[in-house]
């Protein structure tokens, strides 16, 4: 049976080992010095070698070589390590195992001393996933196993093992892999299969593994699994469904141009040879990436893992292109696919995207500040009174000394200038207007009061409740600073209940209305 790439070359050596030399340097030391721990910890992404690396941490403390340099990889043991028959080495998928009982099975046979090796070594691979009893239950075991005995526990999701897990162990972090040493740690492999295979193809390949091996090796498997011998760029791009860069940079032409037409026809044509639209968005990110790199550096073929036929075309359309226009289409292209990851049509969110950045109109638009509504009172017999808002200082002025004149004149106190006949439901109406921007809550008050009366030095307001009236009181300064500003001096609030016979008034009106609507539209309205 064939075996995927990804485990018939998997290391067996710490030289085979991956942009990871941080990791080998430690383990190395120890394994030579014989200072090796009890209990570690290997986190990274997917696809990094902590399983890989783990194995060869239990061949060296258990290698038959007289070599410093251990494991040596051709040993019995190391041979039967790699083989997964060695009695010493024990792995365990936390996924499948995780529960309490397991841990405990564990513990007990933890007991016993090795069977072959000097060392027993434990792998638990995905230990995220062990539930919190069994946690608990690993935990003295951890700390203080019986002599020679090593637990190695690798995860990819660091962040949820319990703080007293993490303090038990060494902790080693593995990195993502740079796409060079991935270019040459497959290039040598395709050396060794005989097959040949370009820098563009293995540039890509590097590029959509993001940093991991297997994933790498996978679509490299994938590629040769054609039965060709030779692997092109093309034939990458026809295996992952996304489009040459000489596609993006036609694109980004078209949405230069304002061309809407043009370039949806072109993304149909696209989508029609099977390209993935998600994939295709991922892609023109990265293209506007790229324009964003030969902006601003010199030699980018490095950076940007491209032909230099592909680094000239970016480089040439870069120049024509703003950089507040690049940061534009990377914010509502990137926008749009997080978008489509939970949509089921992510080809038309593509399409409007395109249509957007084309015609140059906002995928969402801003709301424009709306300007401050003027409301204008009128008394009761139809005369204008004073705008609500923008009321002027000549204007104000002009209130106080017409107020300041009735009062020289009479005794009782007086309503301000132009406000003995108001409406004082449509200036109350505004001061919630006002209100509402400092509190949502004054809704309630908008409901449960009405303006009784503006005089002299106060204004008087009725509340139809004692819980009404309270709150009211606790919202004065408010209301008082709302109602100079509409008024234009300064009064001081007075609240009151509603009497009964107010209520039954109100209770009146209220049927009256439901009366009017009920008749008008043919159907019966209850006043609860």
């Amino acid at each position: 049976m064939y075996t995927a790439l990804y485990r018939s070359f998997r290391p067996e050596t710490f030289d085979a080992v991956l942009g990871q030399e941080h990791i080998v340097k430690i383990l190395r030391n120890q394994i030579k010095t014989e200072t090796t721990g009890h209990a570690y910890l290997f986190c990274g992404t997917r696809g990094t070698g902590k399983t890989t690396t783990a194995r060869l941490l239990a061949k060296g403390v258990n290698c038959l070589s007289s070599d410093h340099d251990k494991p040596c990889g051709q040993c019995a043991h190391c041979l039967s390590i790699k083989d997964g028959t060695f009695m010493d080495v024990i792995e365990i998928d936390a996924a499948s195992n995780n529960g309490v009982e397991n841990i405990r099975e564990l513990r007990e046979s933890v007991k016993y001393p090795p069977v072959a090796g000097k060392c027993k070594v434990y792998i638990i691979d995905e230990v995220h996933m062990l539930s919190t009893g069994a946690f608990n239950a690993l935990l003295k075991t951890l700390e203080e196993p019986p002599e020679r005995v090593m637990f190695i526990l690798a995860t990819t999701e660091v962040q949820k093992l319990p703080a007293t897990i993490l303090s038990r162990c060494l902790r080693l972090d593995f990195k993502r892999i740079p796409e060079q040493i991935l270019k040459q740690g497959m290039r040598e492999i395709c050396g060794t299969i005989g097959v040949k295979i370009s820098d563009a193809a293995l540039g890509l390949i590097a590029a959509n593994a993001d940093g991991s091996v297997r994933d790498a090796l996978s679509l490299l498997d994938q590629c040769i699994s054609t039965g060709e011998q030779s692997v092109t760029r093309e034939a990458v791009l026809e295996l992952l469904g996304t489009a040459g860069e000489e596609i993006f940079v036609e694109m980004t032409d078209l949405i230069l141009g304002h061309q809407v037409a043009e370039a949806l026809l072109l993304l149909d044509k696209v989508i029609a040879d099977g390209k993935d639209v998600r994939q295709f968005m991922k892609d023109w990110v990265s293209h506007f990436r790229s324009l964003l790199m030969t902006k601003f550096i010199k030699n980018p073929e490095d950076i940007l893992n491209m032909s230099c036929e592909n680094v000239e075309r970016v480089r040439r359309q870069s120049e024509q292109t703003d950089l507040s226009f690049i940061n534009d289409c990377i914010i509502k292209i990137s926008q749009t696919l997080s978008e489509a990851k939970w949509s089921t049509q992510p080809r038309i969110l593509l399409e409007l995207c395109v249509v957007k950045l084309a015609t140059g109109e906002e995928a969402y638009p801003v709301p424009r500040e709306q300007p401050r509504r003027q409301v204008s009172m009128q008394s009761k017999t139809g005369k204008p009174v004073q705008e609500l808002s923008g009321v002027s200082e000549e204007k104000k002025t002009e209130n106080r000394m017409e107020v300041s004149n009735n009062n020289q004149g009479e005794g009782s106190p007086l309503k301000p200038a132009g406000l003995e006949d108001m409406d004082y439901s449509s200036l109350w109406h505004a001061v919630f207007e006002d209100g509402e921007s400092l509190k949502s809550s004054f809704n309630l008050l908008r409901l449960g009061t009405k303006l009784k009366e503006v005089g002299n030095q106060s204004f008087i307001i009725e509340a139809t409740s004692d819980l009404i009236l309270k709150y009211a009181q606790e919202n004065a300064a408010d209301l008082e600073r709302i109602m100079e500003k509409h008024i234009g001096r300064k009064l001081r609030m007075e609240c009151l209940v509603c009497s009964d016979e107010g209520r039954r008034e109100e209770e009146k009106t209220a049927e009256e209305l439901a009366d009017e609507i009920g008749n008008k539209f043919g159907i019966n309205i209850e006043i609860q």
